[in-house]
């Protein structure tokens, strides 16, 4: 198992870099938050939802991935105020899938594949709380895999730091602005896409491939 975990950590990128001179494109259509029946919903924050948002897009049973804010003090906090740090909230993505198709441990497994879980605040060059590890379950029985996940990596020493991320109850999730939606999809010439998110992808398919939609 040490092994399998020590090729998924190869997968591990840098996530976003500065945000700052980025061109941003708005999408068409506003964001819908529906969860339809015989669907579940996760909610990870592993750096810049740019990044996350795209990788679990490409997960077959994945039916949705919506990129917003959570864990903060304040309702409905813009892009700019989560920015600052000074809300509380980290940039997150709510899941909503199949689990006939796809587990909630098999994206718990991409999930730690994708992103560092050892570093503190910290995901490649976005520095603060903003770019927290943390799992938000929705019921008890995501609490106890997320639980038994981080413990059975901690005890194969699958990482040669220590795990740092949090697992906590989900509060309220708040969508990001429309512009953030699909952002690797509809900005793929973009420079940040092309250099940082496209490689991402790519390994994904390699290593993932039993997982991802035909």
């Amino acid at each position: 198992m040490k092994n399998i975990f020590s090729l998924l950590f190869v997968f591990t990128l840098i996530s976003c870099q500065s945000k700052e001179n980025r061109i941003i494109k708005p999408i068409k259509s506003p964001v819908k938050m529906e969860i339809q029946k015989d669907l579940e919903v996760a909610t990870f924050a592993g750096g810049c939802f740019w990044c996350t948002e795209a990788v679990f897009l490409e997960l077959d049973g994945v039916k949705s991935v919506v990129s917003g804010y959570i864990g903060g003090t304040i309702a409905n906090p813009t892009y700019e105020e989560v920015c600052s740090g000074s809300t509380g909230h980290a940039e997150a993505i709510q899941i909503t899938f199949d689990p006939k198709k796809i587990a909630f441990e098999d994206l718990l497994e991409v999930f730690f594949a994708t992103h560092d879980p050892t570093t503190l605040n910290r995901q490649g060059a976005d520095v603060g709380t903003q770019y927290r590890s943390e799992v938000f379950y929705h019921d008890e029985n995501q609490k106890k895999i997320t639980e038994n996940y981080i413990a059975q990596m901690t005890a194969s020493l699958t990482f040669s730091s220590p795990i740092v991320t949090k697992f906590s109850p989900s509060p309220i999730f708040y969508p990001a602005e429309n512009y953030h939606q699909n952002y690797y999809n509809q900005n793929k010439n973009q420079s940040y896409c092309h250099f940082v998110i496209t490689p991402k992808i790519e390994k994904l398919k390699h290593l993932f491939q039993n997982k991802l939609k035909k």
